[in-house]
């Protein structure tokens, strides 16, 4: 096992990685409060799961509900929350409970919002339970649900308690979410870590074969330079901005299709592609680079290219974003590979361009 420091002052925690971990109750103990606990999870995961966990909990005397959501990126929603929410008031849970969010990205997200809302606020530990959770969304206090206008519009800033990566649960994600995760993974070596990039470019075999070495090499890197950002500006007043690359023209994409026709690490990629191609066009990286970056994207096996909509449909959706303001767009950019920087100041034909060129009835 392997454990990293999230150093928040006293909202620090640690995450842990490891194999056979989510049986170890020692390292929930510490983060759990002092009365019941609720596992909110979705229906993939609880068939996989859930009675490892609950077991785990029992062995700590816990009393223990679950709430289990449909999987899919729709359940990020408020409606949700006021089930959530709902199901804790009807089994008399207080401010001493404990939320257990035992899935992926959606249920981390959503549980972790429900933990800062439920009594203003709850005690709440991350089990990630696919690669994008585990390298991301688990790490780093930002939870949210998606309203129709936007996604992640509605949320809070709220640290867990504990980060608990066990590596076996990896075993059962299909390949679809597990190649998602690896969009996040590559972002990390692109915007701060270009040794990162270098030598994913040299092992994705082996991170695709899911051989153990490489996976934890990669969870380890990616915990490691998120936890290292998170620290130095946890609000996002700056710096954390540049975890989004990516992520402006992703979440449109999202947004356009209705949430659920693209995971959000296949929005991402395609976000990614773009992001580079709009760097270019800014003269802000070489061709050569763009082209490193195209192709470990294609090398993943992620999509490239966007569905064909109108642009103002993606431009509206961008203008939306949470990094806006003033109503313009801010773009997560790079200045070469493990470089990132943060604009406003881009020309919206250029923009523009981007979109079209990535698009997929371009490429028909």
């Amino acid at each position: 096992m392997h454990s990293l420091h999230v150093d928040l002052g006293q909202r620090s925690y640690p995450i842990h990685i490891g194999t056979g971990i989510l049986a170890d109750p020692a390292l929930f103990a510490p983060a759990l409060s002092t009365g019941p606990v609720a596992i909110i999870t979705d229906s993939n995961v609880a068939p996989l799961y859930l009675e490892a966990l609950h077991k785990t909990l029992r062995k700590l005397e816990k009393d223990v509900l679950t709430i289990t959501l449909s999987a899919g990126e729709a359940s990020k929603s408020l409606a949700n929350i006021q089930e959530i929410t709902g199901r804790l008031l009807s089994a008399g849970y207080g401010r001493d409970c404990t939320l257990c969010a035992l899935g992926g990205g959606v249920v981390g997200d959503i549980t972790g919002f429900a933990a800062a809302v439920y009594q203003r606020g709850v005690a709440c530990i991350q089990v990630p339970t696919t690669l994008l959770a585990m390298v991301d969304s688990s790490v780093g206090g930002k939870t949210g649900v998606n309203h129709p206008l936007g996604k992640n519009m509605i949320g809070a800033f709220y640290q867990p308690r504990a980060v608990i990566a066990d590596t076996d649960t990896l075993d059962s994600l299909p390949d679809r979410e597990f190649r998602s995760g690896l969009a996040e993974v590559i972002k990390y070596g692109l915007i701060n870590d270009q040794g990162f990039f270098s030598w994913l470019e040299d092992h994705m075999d082996a991170v695709l074969a899911r051989e153990a070495d490489a996976l934890a090499k990669v969870i380890q890197y990616s915990c490691k330079d998120k936890a290292d950002v998170v620290a130095r500006d946890e609000l996002e007043g700056g710096l954390r901005a540049i975890l989004n690359l990516g992520h402006t023209f992703g979440h449109a994409i999202e947004a356009t299709t209705g949430y659920g026709q693209y995971l959000h690490g296949e929005a991402v990629a395609i976000g990614i592609v773009m992001a580079a191609d709009l760097s270019r066009r800014l003269d802000l990286i070489r061709e050569s680079e763009q082209n490193r970056i195209y192709a470990l994207i294609k090398a993943t096996g992620l999509p490239t290219l966007a569905p064909a909509f109108p642009i103002a449909d993606y431009l509206a959706f961008m203008r939306v974003d949470k990094k806006a303001e003033g109503g313009r767009v801010r773009f997560i950019l790079l200045r070469g590979i493990g470089s990132a920087v943060i604009t406003g100041d881009v020309p919206p034909a250029a923009i523009a361009q981007t979109l079209q060129a990535f698009m997929e009835h371009e490429h028909a």
